[in-house]
């Protein structure tokens, strides 16, 4: 009954004064005191049919504005974008789009990934003349999905690209929310130079750059056996930079040989763990590194906790699968069209917290 009432509360604020947001309850708190005078009677609730309250109750509620409707009427009003400055000229039309992605993983040592998501954003600079509207669009699911169902031709399934599952995004002011949520297309009028146009999250379908496998041996109580192997899971063309493998060391330990296949390792007594760098290494290879760690006696008779090793590392292409399918431009006042603005489009994948027990 409770959770009744509450649901039929929220029925009746919204029917008087629309969305439900903290503005707008403190807007509207004398009404909200009226419509709650009227309904519970000793604690019971008593009439919550809204038609019957409107005749008992004939205030009107303070509706708020969202922040695109606040824009919209500025604009209306001034004839002014708040964003972009009118008269901008370049000689040359460019647009450069970046997508910079974090990825963050927690895997067993079996190989079982434990947790998994991508933080990513769009950045992008523009220099346009005028005021342009720009048009962008992604392999969103939900569009490859509608565009399935209505029979249209469907780019993403030509050119092999999938579509990838986006769990919360948040866009720039300048974009139009209503075209987003209508047609999942992000049209904007871009800001003039260096801005991020949005931020999202993925958990699905993510492409894992690389695979750790530890292997950790005690031999006795005064030393241990460690092994790590790391294999790149992306193609053979594309190239990994600024990896960096930290392998972490017990408190007591006294002194360590390493040996490695490729790059540099180096025992940090500072920082108790093995510190292994590569250059670069391209895709569908792999590496490994041998150590044997010394040991002091020490009276603990508490285990080593083995901390996960961690991995830093930078690749040259979205984690998550994003994909950009197109990118226009539309100018009416001025005479240029999309074809003579060049574009650039790139991708940087980055370990976030990229981890793996041992």
């Amino acid at each position: 009954m409770v959770f009744e009432f509450l649901y039929k509360m929220c029925d009746v604020m919204t029917a008087y004064f629309g969305k439900i947001s903290e503005e707008n309850i403190k807007n509207n708190f004398v009404l909200i005191y009226e419509l709650l005078d009227e309904i519970l009677d000793f604690g019971y609730p008593q009439n919550s049919e809204t038609g019957a309250l409107k005749t008992f109750i004939t205030q009107q509620g303070i509706k708020g504005q969202t922040k695109e409707e606040q824009s919209q009427i500025t604009s209306q009003v001034t004839g002014q974008i708040g964003w972009r400055r009118e008269g901008i000229k370049y000689r040359r039309n460019e647009l450069f789009l970046d997508v910079l992605e974090s990825v963050n993983l927690l895997m067993s040592p079996q190989g079982q990934v434990l947790s998994a998501h991508v933080s990513g954003r769009v950045v992008m600079k523009s220099y346009l003349s005028g005021m342009p509207e720009c048009k962008f669009g992604m392999n969103d699911k939900i569009v490859i999905d509608k565009q399935g169902k209505g029979g249209a031709s469907d780019e993403a399934g030509k050119s092999g690209k999938q579509s990838i599952a986006i769990d919360d995004c948040t866009f720039h002011q300048c974009v139009r929310l209503s075209k987003f949520d209508s047609e999942r297309s992000i049209s904007f009028i871009p800001p003039d130079g260096e801005y991020e146009l949005m931020r999202y999250r993925t958990t699905k379908d993510i492409i894992l750059p690389f695979r750790v496998i530890p292997l950790v041996r005690e031999v006795g109580r005064t030393k241990l056996e460690v092994k790590v192997v790391i294999k790149s899971n992306f193609k053979p063309s594309l190239l990994a930079q600024k990896i960096e493998v930290r392998i972490p060391t017990p408190l007591n330990t006294s002194g360590v040989q390493v040996i490695c296949m490729k790059g540099k390792a180096k025992y940090k007594a500072s920082e108790n763990a093995i510190v292994w760098k590569i250059k670069r290494m391209a895709g569908m290879k792999e590496s490994q590194i041998s150590a044997e760690i010394e040991l002091l006696p020490t009276n603990d008779k508490k285990k080593w906790a083995r901390p996960p090793i961690s991995m830093n590392f930078e690749v040259p292409f979205a984690p998550s699968g994003l994909k950009v399918r197109y990118l226009k431009v539309f100018e009416s006042k001025l005479n240029y069209s999309d074809h003579d603005v060049i574009k650039w489009v790139r991708y940087i994948g980055r370990s976030g917290i990229y981890e793996t027990r041992c």
